[in-house]
């Protein structure tokens, strides 16, 4: 009888530990999560992630605070992400850049800040090319001119990017190399920064997404010269494409949302759900739409099958700029 007793007390302490997990399972989330923008706030990371943490807020019943978290062209930031421990609480909106500096680090033979199995793609909220701007009382007025003055003066005129091998160097390392011009290259802490540079006179040009610098083009403050896409831009139809002018250079600055990869699938599934309803949110896409940049969502499985293609492609891009130290 004693044995019986025992049997049935280990069972029940068994079936309890087990209703304890399952609530708690199905508690998630319980406190509130934290998304990383791997880049100071003014740039295109930051102008997504604030509205779609904000509509995920709405939808998790839990808040999403944004933590800025710059330097190193964002690799700082997602490589805090990727280390984070894989419970649902830590999520990262980066950019394009993430598929290119674990390439860059294998080429500087430097540990590497992250690898790309380490985190895992959940939703894609924006795709847009980047645009070269000056400032409006810049001598170019057109691409023609820029390129025509630049090899004039191989290395005179400089532009401003978010960090080595970042999406707004790779770029403009794109546009020299099919346009056989050498320009000088300004690292610096995100597209933010080196915006403010450029309208303070410190810096010649830069390479953004059209979120960036749309309201200082239309303030007249900033003059777009060319586009890296292959469409004409809702936000700037006037504004011709690298391909109008005859040069093979194409570039997408694209952000979405990544977990770490070990987080477990019930919760990665919740996050994929609210990443969802974000992009199909009346503000989110009011927001994001009124900084130059249109919603264009990918859920989790064709957006791992884009970061894959994407990858494969920075390869030969980053080997082509070569070492940078």
């Amino acid at each position: 009888m004693r044995r019986c007793f025992t049997l049935f007390a280990l069972l029940g302490s068994f079936l309890t530990a087990l209703s304890t997990l399952a609530g708690a399972q199905t508690a998630w989330p319980a406190r509130s999560i934290t998304m990383i923008v791997p880049f100071p706030p003014g740039g295109l990371a930051d102008i997504v992630a604030r509205p779609v943490a904000e509509a995920m807020s709405r939808d998790l019943g839990q808040p999403v605070i944004i933590e800025n978290k710059g330097g190193a062209g964002g690799g700082i930031g997602m490589g805090l992400a990727a280390k984070a421990r894989p419970d649902g609480y830590t999520v990262l909106l980066a950019l394009s850049s993430f598929t290119v500096l674990p390439e860059a680090d294998a080429l500087l033979a430097r540990a590497p800040m992250y690898s790309l199995t380490e985190l895992r793609p959940l939703a894609r909220f924006t795709a847009d090319p980047t645009v070269l701007a000056v400032r409006a009382d810049a001598p170019w007025k057109t691409l023609q001119e820029f390129l025509e003055d630049a090899r004039k003066r191989p290395g005179a005129i400089n532009y401003g990017s978010s960090g080595n091998y970042g999406t707004m160097h790779v770029p403009m390392e794109i546009l020299s190399q099919a346009a056989g011009v050498k320009l000088s290259h300004i690292p610096y802490t995100g597209a933010g920064p080196a915006v403010v540079a450029l309208l303070g006179g410190q810096i010649d040009a830069v390479s953004s997404g059209p979120a960036t610098v749309l309201q200082h083009i239309k303030a007249g403050k900033l003059r777009a010269l060319a586009h890296w896409g292959s469409a004409a831009l809702a936000a700037l139809p006037e504004v011709p494409s690298l391909k109008d002018a005859g040069l093979q250079a194409e570039y997408a600055q694209w952000s979405g949302l990544f977990i770490p990869a070990l987080t477990p699938e019930p919760v990665a599934q919740r996050l994929r759900g609210a990443a969802r309803m974000a992009a199909q949110d009346a503000k989110v896409r009011e927001v994001i739409g009124n900084a130059g940049t249109p919603l264009m969502y990918q859920d989790a499985p064709e957006f791992e099958k884009y970061v894959q293609a994407d990858a494969r492609r920075m390869v030969d891009v980053v080997r082509r700029i070569g070492r940078l130290d």
